[in-house]
């Protein structure tokens, strides 16, 4: 299969993960970085042999001999960026959160045309387990799906050594906080594992910012939040209830289950040795414990996965694992969830 000349927009710290799956992979050929950062793009061109660097995105994305572009941007940049490269005819990967807002997404969507495009989003379904869980899913072993739960905790730690990026907690730069940095990718996860079926209606939501006494361990003009729950109503009934938070003033905690009317699943999203179990509703018995995959997670993945899912899309003429399509839905969900806490009501997905 004929390798796919891939350019790399933004060599920081996710931009360098995606040059060394490039460089690895059979099926992409890492051909151009641009990074208005000197420092950044010329060191990243030595370690992987790429003799073409450009200071601006622009004019790495008017290069004609480039067949796809990958866009390592904070957020706030990547929709005239991704309409730029569908109009000179390239392929399109996206990092997450894939834009904003949904009517970002929508405007990558209608410039899009034939050409491909992805969202990293998708990174965590490239795990085997949640392949395995996907198809386990499938098979209808369920039954009717009623409910879906995540809930993930991360506990306030001491008083950071640095500061984290002030991309992360700033609305004007990544469109929001914990949402749309973790969220998205635990919306994807799910909506993912039951390969797009759910048709999410309507949200309840609150988020709140980092506690007080937490504020100095974070960029000064922070304003996004740190903690979210939402409650999604989906067509047909089944819910979604979803939790996440940082800087979380409780224990870390991290909980992933889908239950439906024959038996529920017991996921792991990420990190160390994994499971699937299924419990198996049993008339006689009660319930019923087997053991559908177990292993070491292979982290790795979540790199690999989207980038070579991409070259593979472009050259199989396929959709990715996450199309804009799909990332449009995330992004609704999570427009949603913003919508309804500020409100204080429920609020209909997409309703702009």
């Amino acid at each position: 299969m004929e390798t796919v000349r891939t350019g790399i927009i933004g060599c920081g710290v996710i931009g360098k993960h995606h040059a060394a799956t490039a460089d690895s992979s059979d099926l992409v050929e890492l051909a151009a970085l641009a990074d208005v950062r000197e420092e950044a793009v010329q060191p990243l061109a030595e370690k992987h042999n790429v003799a073409t660097t450009y200071s601006t995105a622009e004019d790495l994305i008017d290069d004609e001999s480039i067949e796809a572009i990958v866009i390592a941007m904070p957020a706030h940049l990547r929709t005239a960026l991704a309409i730029r490269a569908f109009e000179t005819g390239k392929h399109v990967l996206t990092e997450k959160p894939v834009a904003m807002n949904a009517a970002e997404v929508q405007q990558m969507i209608d410039a899009q045309g034939d050409l491909v495009a992805a969202c990293c989003s998708s990174r965590f379904r490239f795990l085997p387990s949640a392949q395995t869980a996907t198809e386990f899913i499938a098979s209808g072993e369920l039954g009717a799906i009623r409910t879906v739960h995540c809930r993930n905790f991360s506990p306030a730690r001491g008083k950071p050594d640095s500061m984290p990026p002030e991309w992360r907690l700033k609305k004007s730069l990544n469109g929001g906080g914990i949402l749309m940095n973790w969220g998205c990718y635990e919306i994807d996860y799910l909506l993912g594992l039951t390969s797009w079926a759910l048709k999410p209606q309507t949200v309840f939501a609150q988020t709140w910012q980092i506690p007080e006494r937490f504020r100095p361990h974070v960029p000064p003009g922070s304003d996004a939040e740190t903690h979210y729950t939402a409650l999604v109503r989906c067509e047909g009934g089944t819910m979604i209830s979803m939790e996440r938070g940082e800087y979380m003033s409780a224990h870390g905690r991290s909980l992933w289950q889908i239950i439906g009317e024959n038996g529920s699943l017991e996921l792991q999203m990420r990190g160390g040795d994994a499971s699937l179990v299924f419990c198996r509703a049993d008339g006689a018995s009660g319930i019923v414990e087997e053991l559908v995959w177990e292993g070491a997670a292979d982290m790795s993945a979540i790199h690999t996965g989207p980038l070579h899912d991409l070259a593979a899309a472009i050259r199989g003429n396929r959709e990715p694992k996450t199309s804009l399509k799909n990332a449009l839905v995330v992004q609704q969900i999570s427009d949603a969830i913003y919508a309804s806490a500020e409100r204080g009501t429920t609020v209909e997905i997409g309703e702009g």
